[in-house]
């Protein structure tokens, strides 16, 4: 029997044979192209540390519309490494990872670029912790036949493919990883650096974003943890030591981030998309507040986003608009209006040339809930 993918849907490419997850073969749908055929291509994720974009972005510096945009939030970043108080939290939606930037965000994290990160959790389980095991992402088409592709166990992210078996293996990890766990409660903080450590013993792929944080004390937040992977492994955890078992508290990943914030109290934003991850970081400066610390607004903030203002929201709300909830302040602020992947190379390589980062302290904000990690232990 076959499971419910973790996928998407579109039109029209034509298949042979298809094995499912028992490796039975379907009746042949057309003689063209076979499942080994739609997963022979493999994404290859940008490497800025090869591709010097310094001149190409202080000439869009000089330009309009989403060039100038770009330029002014690339020295709002060179800005936020230069602050010798700022702290930097990564917060990351959306697919970029599978379409090519997971080296980027690993990079960010090995050159000390960000200090925090909270992201969904299809960013960390789906995309790095999979690559992390030795699986990939592929090169598709967004015009294929979904029915066909479903026949395949193949799952699409618009015009990226994933081998829904890999997938599979992806969650049963995380199930093995919580069967090590002493039973009890813990923040997706908690469980993430129990799978960074995992990875330093088993990893397929080393300095995955995942592995990277876990060695570099880079705390990662995943506040929907369960809507992912980690949820399938979870709740076959939990199906299967329903008296005893781990289980995922969002409370407390709010709480441990807004300890953060108040520890760290001058902090940029760096955001690659929006929802939750987004509204999940600005929040705690509220939260903050109404626990009765006195805690600046995050003082940078960069989001790169398509979400359009003009539907109410612009998935979370403008950089200006959230300063009217006491959550951004708008002196150095940039929204770049672009999908992700076509920007955010230009802006990693160019901070990363600039070489701000080769000054920073590391901040190791993981070490400040030492006390309270559970860590691994062995289940009786």
């Amino acid at each position: 029997m076959q499971l419910a993918g973790n996928g998407n849907a579109g039109p029209s490419i034509v298949v042979e044979w298809c094995p499912t997850i028992d490796q039975e073969e379907k009746p042949v749908k057309d003689k063209t192209m076979n499942r080994d055929e739609l997963l022979r291509e493999r994404i290859q994720h940008i490497d800025i540390t090869r591709i010097d974009t310094r001149e190409l972005v202080d000439a869009m510096k000089k330009m309009s519309f989403t060039a100038r945009d770009l330029g002014r939030a690339a020295e709002i970043y060179d800005m936020m490494l230069r602050d010798p108080k700022a702290s930097i939290v990564l917060s990351l939606a959306g697919s970029t990872g599978a379409g090519g930037c997971l080296k980027i965000y690993a990079d960010l994290v090995k050159y000390n670029m960000v200090d925090a990160i909270v992201a969904t959790g299809a960013s960390i389980v789906d995309m790095d912790f999979l690559e992390a095991l030795g699986f990939h992402h592929y090169r598709g088409r967004a015009d294929v036949d979904d029915s066909k592709l479903r026949e395949c166990y193949i799952d699409r992210i618009y015009d990226t493919f994933i081998d829904e078996n890999e997938l599979q293996h992806g969650d049963r990890t995380v199930k093995e990883i919580s069967d090590g766990l002493k039973p009890g409660v813990y923040s997706s903080r908690e469980f993430i650096r129990e799978m960074g450590s995992w990875l330093t013993r088993n990893a397929k792929k080393p300095n995955s974003l995942v592995q990277n944080a876990y060695e570099e004390g880079v705390p990662i937040f995943c506040p929907a943890f369960s809507d992912s992977s980690a949820g399938f492994g979870l709740v076959i955890h939990q199906t299967e030591h329903p008296e005893a078992h781990v289980s995922i508290d969002s409370v407390k990943d709010f709480r441990e981030l807004t300890q953060l914030k108040v520890a760290a109290n001058t902090t940029g934003l760096l955001m690659i998309g929006g929802g939750v991850p987004k509204n999940f970081v600005q929040d705690t400066v509220v939260c903050a507040e109404l626990l009765g610390h006195e805690v600046p607004m995050h003082q940078y903030a960069i989001q790169i986003t398509v979400a359009d203002p003009r539907d109410g929201a612009c998935s979370s709300s403008t950089l200006k608009e959230a300063s009217s909830w006491g959550k951004v302040d708008t002196t150095y602020e940039q929204m770049v209006f672009a999908e992700a992947t076509s920007v955010l190379p230009l802006l990693a390589s160019d901070a990363y040339h600039r070489g701000a980062w080769k000054q920073r302290p590391r901040r190791r904000w993981a070490d400040l809930f030492e006390k309270e990690t559970a860590g691994s232990v062995t289940r009786n």
